[in-house]
């Protein structure tokens, strides 16, 4: 990671406070809420269960976003800037078929 190490260890802490201060909170409160609607007003079909692997599959990418930020924290990064970039663009595809089996429900 070039730069000073002040600048390192400050974009260390915004990491660290991102990933735990808003991007957890958040996807837990997301999570409870779409399992609160699910449970609360009986929503089905099929649709759902693709919908549910979709939201499954942007949890599990969050967790591994968290060991990335950890090997950042260690000075252990292996990737480039240029595979960040497009891991930060992978989950659209995920959201944009979220949206999709929600309003259309294809099947």
């Amino acid at each position: 990671m070039a730069g000073d190490p002040v600048s390192r260890e400050r974009f260390k802490l915004m990491e660290r406070k991102l990933y735990r201060g808003i991007m957890t909170p958040a996807m837990v409160l997301t999570v409870a809420t779409g399992l609160w609607i699910w449970l609360g007003f009986g929503v089905g079909g099929a649709w759902l269960h693709a919908k549910l692997a979709c939201v499954a599959l942007l949890v599990a990418y969050h967790f591994w976003l968290g060991r990335l930020r950890e090997a950042f924290a260690r000075d252990e990064n292996r990737h480039t800037h240029v595979f960040f970039r497009w891991v930060n663009e992978a989950p659209l595809v995920l959201l944009v078929a979220i949206v999709i089996l929600v309003v259309v429900k294809p099947f």
